[in-house]
């Protein structure tokens, strides 16, 4: 085998079928259907554990630019992903049993993939190797990993939980997305400003599930419990995931107080999830509690929420900017183990390890990509930020400034995406990426 990729989640699997597609033989090492950490649930490879979108496919937002980027890359997860695409506004979400199913059957039908079936105890570091175990690496590797470089630094991650569509009140909702961006693929559950107090005053009181070895400052600022953001103030809410803005409530004719909203969690649209409701309260108490929402009074949960602990490695002290670790030369680091955060940042990053990985087995120089892309800043970010690192996700807060300036903030991040993507083409089209 030329390649041993050990993990084969989003970004496993990004690296695995990126080094099959190029003509080298791949080994795919992972637990399933053996064995599985306790976020997953299934036994398919990438699997989508804490919620079905991969945000914004907005062409001119941070989220919208990367998924361009890697559609010129040549993506098999958004590829895919636009296959099993359900309705989500601005936002690009998925069946995930078929997003997951269709992803299992690319890789293990590859003639160039190999799938070896066991939980990864170590990795021998004189061998090419793509470690993208993801963030719940347990085990011997966990410890191998440990070991080697010094120290692994955990954090926390939350999922929301899914209901029963046939247990909305309809009478208490409405359809629409956002400023009206998309075919109303949301369902929005509005608040009265009594309603809004009520719910919390009962959210930050409500009882959690305990937590082994927790740490808050441990804790993502992208995957915020629900109820810790409540407890930042009681307006916290209203300026988070119950935003009000850009909705108009059809029975008042007015903006609601606060909106709670639910995103198709399947294609049928017979579940939904609450957007940015994260949680770690124990399962009675996210009943109790999520049913004050009116039009979710009577609702049935499918998945309660829950939260998990996540590990990556200090990025800026062990990576290069290949996504090597700087120790071990020859292994390349890929997921949110590397210090990305998200869905689609962790495909990109798996992605840009299988591009580097072909050149190393070629013989080329490897590649960073363009500072100017969001991916080539997400890696400039992770691999030499000075202070205390934080896992982080797309965003235009990472690019270069504009030269000249742009005021106008729509046409700022407009500006933004279109260089990023006109300096890509160029990169590819210097022969860069072959």
């Amino acid at each position: 085998m030329n390649v041993t990729v050990i993990g084969a989640g989003l970004a496993g699997c990004e690296a695995a079928y990126k080094i099959a597609q190029s003509g080298y033989t791949v080994c795919l090492i992972d637990c399933k259907p053996a064995a599985r950490s306790a976020a997953h649930k299934s036994d398919s490879f990438a699997e989508l554990v804490c919620s079905n979108s991969l945000k914004s496919d907005v062409p001119d937002t941070a989220g919208g630019l990367l998924k361009a980027e890697l559609r010129m890359l040549g993506s098999l997860c958004i590829r895919t992903a636009e296959q099993v695409r359900v309705p989500a506004g601005g936002a690009l979400a998925v069946d995930r049993e078929l997003f997951a199913q269709k992803i299992t059957e690319q890789i293990q039908n590859h003639p160039n993939i190999q799938i070896v079936c066991q939980t990864a105890q170590d990795w021998n570091d004189e061998e090419l190797t793509v470690i993208a175990t993801g963030p719940l690496t347990v085990g011997k590797l966990n410890e191998s990993l440990a070991r080697r470089l010094g120290e692994s630094l955990g954090f926390y991650d939350a999922s929301a939980p899914v209901i029963d569509a046939a247990s909305i009140d309809n009478s208490k909702c409405f359809t629409a997305s956002r400023y009206g961006k998309g075919q109303d693929d949301y369902i929005n559950c509005p608040l009265n400003k009594e309603e809004y107090l009520s719910f919390v005053q009962e959210l930050v009181s409500a009882e959690c599930a305990t937590l082994h070895d927790f740490d808050k400052r441990e804790l993502f600022d992208g995957c915020m419990p629900v109820e810790l953001i409540a407890r930042g103030g009681v307006d916290s809410l209203r300026f988070g995931p119950l935003r009000p803005v850009g909705f108009t409530d059809p029975a008042t004719g007015k903006r609601p107080y606060a909106v709670v909203q639910l995103r198709a969690e399947n294609a049928q649209k017979t579940m939904y999830n609450l957007v940015g409701f994260q949680t770690n309260l124990k399962f009675a108490e996210q009943r109790r509690v999520f049913s004050l929402i009116p039009a979710l009074a009577h609702a049935e949960f499918l998945r309660y929420g829950v939260m998990h602990r996540n590990t990556f490695v200090r990025s800026p002290q062990e990576l290069d900017k290949y996504s090597r670790l700087k120790r071990f030369p020859r292994t390349f680091m890929a997921g949110q183990i590397c210090g990305v955060e998200g869905y689609v940042e962790s495909m990109a990053s798996g992605l840009f390890c299988g591009i580097n990985a072909v050149r190393l087995l070629q013989g080329k120089p490897l590649v960073s990509l363009p500072p100017t892309t969001m991916l080539g800043s997400l890696y400039r970010y992770i691999t030499s930020f000075a202070g205390d690192f934080q896992p982080m996700n797309a965003n235009f807060g990472i690019l270069p400034p504009l030269v000249p300036a742009v005021r106008d903030k729509a046409k700022r991040k407009t500006a933004y995406c279109e260089r990023s993507l006109s300096d890509l083409r160029e990169f590819q089209k210097d022969g860069q990426l072959n």
